[in-house]
């Protein structure tokens, strides 16, 4: 899967996904290290302690990417080196944290790829209960993914699709891939996007019927840039 994402970007299946009708699940999240991430979600409920992802890992299986969700907590670090290494001993892929992270230096000397919405030197000052659910969902932003869900990642930020529609999804997003490729090369060899679109012709016709949109345009001249 990593291989055939390494092509592509997050942007690409995201348009891929509004093509195919399924729901854009993306969020904003900075690379901590590494450039990119794909593989099953393993979920884990972050309330304190760092045992739920010990936890996680007991089940997880090699190439599985760690999503932590700990709320977007601003106050404190929710994974540091020892997680870090502790996963990647356990053939984690990545982790993606919907918090923050802790040990930059550290993290980076092992490699693993990790994405979080930033770096705190304070680590977690609490212990919350463990809900029940806390190693089967997790919530990441205003979307709750789960082991039936892959997670990719990349410099733009996280998606979530569904495992059953990443083979059709990649399908999708190489084609977008390549018509934008194409669209950018005329661009640069002089012949600009609006006459590649024939924005003119779509400006006559969106006059004659106001509710024209440009996407429909888009979609009658193979030129689909929007999705």
């Amino acid at each position: 899967m990593l291989e055939r994402f390494a092509a592509l970007t997050t942007a690409h299946v995201a348009d891929a996904c509004v093509r195919a009708g399924v729901p854009v699940r993306t969020v904003s999240l900075t690379a901590v290290v590494g450039e990119r991430v794909a593989g099953r979600v393993l979920p884990a409920q972050h309330v304190g302690s760092v045992d739920v992802f010990l936890e996680a890992f007991e089940s997880a299986a090699a190439g599985d990417v760690l999503v932590v969700d700990n709320g977007g907590r601003r106050d404190e670090a929710c994974v540091g080196d020892l997680v870090a290494l502790e996963a990647a001993a356990a053939g984690i892929a990545g982790i993606v944290i919907w918090g923050l992270h802790r040990d930059t230096v550290d993290i980076t000397a092992i490699g693993m790829p990790v994405f979080s919405l930033g770096a705190l030197p304070t680590g977690p000052l609490r212990l919350d209960p463990q809900p029940d659910d806390a190693l089967s969902k997790a919530t990441i932003g205003e979307w709750t993914v789960t082991r039936d869900d892959v997670v990719l990642a990349d410099e733009d930020g996280a998606i979530f699709v569904p495992a059953d529609r990443v083979e059709d999804l990649f399908g999708l997003a190489e084609s977008i891939r390549d018509t934008e490729h194409r669209q950018a090369d005329e661009i640069r060899a002089g012949r600009s996007l609006r006459e590649q679109v024939r924005f003119a012709e779509f400006l006559t016709a969106r006059a004659a019927d106001p509710s024209l949109t440009f996407r429909q345009h888009l979609r009658a001249v193979r030129g689909a840039i929007e999705e």
